[in-house]
């Protein structure tokens, strides 16, 4: 519910920024909105909820490239292997409950991609590539213990009965081998190659492939069944629940399928695997000793899914991400699984089908291997660098979360800081600001809130920064500010064509009427917005309208507000401004100019933003147009003579206007068309101008009419009559 409501809030707060009201809330509660922050020591859920993280503690460094895996033995102790670029072994380590790390064996090989531990607390360990299993005891003494003769072996595991099962690739088999060592193929998966293993409670084998993005189960009899093929190209990880729920990692993009009927392709000489990190450095340190290895690129497109398949076969994804790449699963101790991911070097836990945390980055790029502690911890170890790690079950004693940094637009005063959950128990805030766009220099200092309230100096832009401590939680935070009230701006005014109008403004709506908000689609809330919307660029389509004439205007608010505007008129020559209109909410206006004497004017456009201030905090803004004409006084015609000559009748006229240049002048014989006649200078560019035409004359009486426009179309008309 209370996320309902702070979903609720941050709407109409995005609302209220829309239209420009006195107080404006920046608004986080959503995992976009906190990644855009600094998180320390805390974890993030999918919800948009901040908590404390699981503690976490760097308990040996392997001072090589990376560890591929981790097991652990009865008595707590940890093994695990993995190599390096140049190594000349494989080193597979222990440390004990108490921290102690030895290198408890060195083997042949270029990287240890696989250890397990039987149940005599023996451990085994797979290299890579073209590597062995080995046994290595207590004392550290080693034992080739069985060689599949393949290029990769990728995953080990122990049933029930002491029979190791090992994934191999390139031809993607499965081996089982005795407690005795005696290894053969117990199940080929048809795949290049048989990527992960683990085993469920009734011990059928969970095997993930590559690179159809298989999810297998294997009987104890060697039945395959797929349960799910994916559509990521390798199954990394898979982990079966005490449930008989399966959650299995998918990663990469697959490649076009072959079409139908074509031949198989022969297998290519060189694998193509996708790059964990532990298999990159191995093909880097495999091609150094001149040894064939697979050929990684160094990103994996498509990103990572992680698949739940429920007991009775139904899968689904629970989860995905773009740029993370899943590499290893455990459980915690309340049975939820955990994600070890790079190349960010994140842990992830699945809370639900519909939510999940972040829980914590490690400070390795990746986390490529988990095992769980019977005392809820997980165990988790690297890839560059190659280290191990101790996660939980204790959580961080604090943690903090920077946010991003507000930019609210102007100079602005900072009001409350809200959080939710509203008890605030375990939560502190502190804000700076300043005028500079990124918090480094000459920024204010970090400042605790008083009684709720920002205290750091108004500026444009600010931070906060949130402590968390034992049960804090934040799952929103909203900051009110108010910025500094600016005068609008108009940047233009421009007088519109003669004789032409607006349409009449639109009515407002009833203050009866109750308010309509739409809303964005669900789930994707208005995002938090500073820009200063100005008022339209374009006007309506203008009517003809005799007399009439308009102005429109371009203004900006720097705050946003809600203009309105005052249109004024006087003579060029006089002082005192005449009101044309005032209230007006468009950017444009139009007069019967007809009710002005002609002359030259000028029109004042005043812009207030009071409609979002109060009266004592309102500004203004004016802008005169350029001078313009208003004309309504046609054209005088004077000296109008038609003289026959011959078989002419030659028409003279002379026209002059007072305030506009001359336009069209023509003429018509006895009532018929009206033909053009140009000025004797040929060009129409002046105030006056004689005119002269010959016409043919008919038999008797004609009447010859004149008729003269003006720029703005004034318009006078006379005549004569010929015997």
């Amino acid at each position: 519910m209370k996320k309902l409501v702070a979903c609720s809030a941050a709407l109409f707060a995005a609302f209220a920024v829309a239209f420009a009201v006195e107080t404006k809330t920046w608004t986080e509660n959503s995992m976009a909105g906190f990644d855009k922050g600094t998180l320390t020591g805390l974890s993030l859920s999918s919800e948009g909820e901040l908590t404390p993280a699981p503690a976490a503690k760097e308990i040996f460094d392997a001072s090589s490239a990376f560890l591929s895996a981790v097991t652990r033995d009865s008595k707590g102790n940890l093994y695990t292997g993995g190599g390096g670029l140049g190594a000349s072994s494989a080193k597979l380590f222990q440390v004990s409950p108490s921290g102690a790390a030895k290198t408890l064996a060195e083997l042949d090989g270029i990287a240890i991609q696989a250890v397990a531990v039987d149940a005599m607390d023996r451990v085994y360990a797979a290299t890579s590539p073209d590597g062995k299993v080995y046994r290595v005891n207590a004392a550290g003494k080693t034992e080739v213990f069985f060689d599949p003769k393949t290029k990769y072996i990728w995953a080990l595991a122990f049933d029930r009965t002491g029979n190791l099962y090992v994934a191999t690739g390139d031809q993607g088999e499965i081996y089982k081998v005795t407690p005795a060592g005696a290894g053969s193929v117990f199940f080929k998966t048809e795949e290049t190659h048989a990527r992960s293993l683990a085993i469920d409670a009734a011990g059928n084998l969970l095997v993930g492939t590559d690179p159809s993005g298989l999810i297998l189960r294997v009987t104890p009899a060697g039945q395959g069944f797929v349960l799910y093929q994916a559509p990521k190209r390798e199954i990394t990880a898979v982990a079966a629940a005490g449930d008989g729920t399966i959650y299995a990692a998918g990663v990469g993009n697959k490649g076009p399928a072959a079409p139908a009927g074509a031949a198989a392709a022969p297998p290519p000489a060189v694998s193509v695997v996708t790059p964990t990190p532990p298999a990159v450095a191995a093909a880097n340190a495999a091609r150094a000793a001149g040894l064939p290895a697979p050929t990684p690129t160094p990103v994996v497109a498509g990103g990572s899914e992680i698949y739940r398949i429920q007991a009775d076969g139904y899968p689904r994804k629970v989860w995905s991400d773009a740029q993370d790449l899943v590499y290893a699963l455990a459980f915690d101790s309340r049975g939820r699984v955990i994600a070890g991911t790079g190349n960010r070097g994140f842990l992830y836990r699945i809370d639900s089908d519909h939510s999940y945390t972040r829980l914590r980055s490690l400070t390795s790029m990746q986390v490529t291997g988990l095992t769980s502690a019977p005392d809820g911890t997980v165990y988790a170890v690297t890839g560059n660098i190659g280290k191990l790690f101790a996660v939980g079950p204790n959580l961080e004693p604090s943690g903090t979360y920077e946010s991003d940094v507000l930019d609210a637009g102007a100079f602005s005063y900072w009001g409350r800081i809200s959080v939710m959950p509203e008890s605030g128990r375990g939560v502190s805030i502190e804000t700076r600001s300043g005028n500079r766009d990124r918090p480094q220099q000459n920024w204010s200092p970090w400042e605790k809130l008083d009684a709720g309230r920002v205290v750091s100096p108004p500026a444009r832009f600010l931070e906060y920064k949130a402590t968390l401590t034992g049960v804090g939680e934040i799952d929103q935070v909203d900051v009110a500010y108010q910025m500094k009230n600016a005068a609008p701006v108009i940047e233009e005014v421009e007088i519109t064509p003669e004789n032409y109008k607006f349409p009449a403004p639109s009515e407002a709506v009833p203050s009866s009427s109750p308010p309509v908000l739409s809303l964005p689609p669900i789930g994707r809330l208005a995002p938090n917005s500073n820009s200063s919307p100005s008022t339209s660029l374009s006007t309506p389509a203008l009517t003809f309208a005799k007399g009439f004439i308009g102005a429109r205007w371009v203004a900006d608010d720097p705050n946003g507000d809600t203009l309105v505007f005052t249109a004024e008129i006087r003579g060029v020559n006089e002082t005192t401004w005449k009101l044309i209109r005032g209230k007006i909410r468009e950017n444009y206006v139009s007069w019967d100019s007809t009710a002005y004497p002609d002359g030259r004017y000028v029109v004042r456009i005043t812009a207030s933003d009071s409609p979002s201030n109060p009266p004592d905090q309102a500004l203004s803004a004016s802008r005169e147009s350029e001078p313009f004409v208003i004309d309504n006084t046609p054209p005088d015609i004077t000296g109008l003579n038609a003289a026959p000559s011959g078989s002419k009748v030659e028409i003279r006229f002379h026209a002059k206007d007072a305030l506009s240049n001359l336009g069209k002048a023509e003429y018509s014989i006895n009532g018929g068309d009206w033909m053009v006649v140009e000025p004797t200078t040929r060009l129409t560019d002046s105030r006056e101008h004689d005119y002269r035409v010959e016409a043919d004359r008919g038999s008797g009486e004609m009447t010859v009419a004149v008729r003269v426009s003006d720029d703005v179309e004034n318009q006078a008309v006379a005549k004569v009559v010929v015997k």
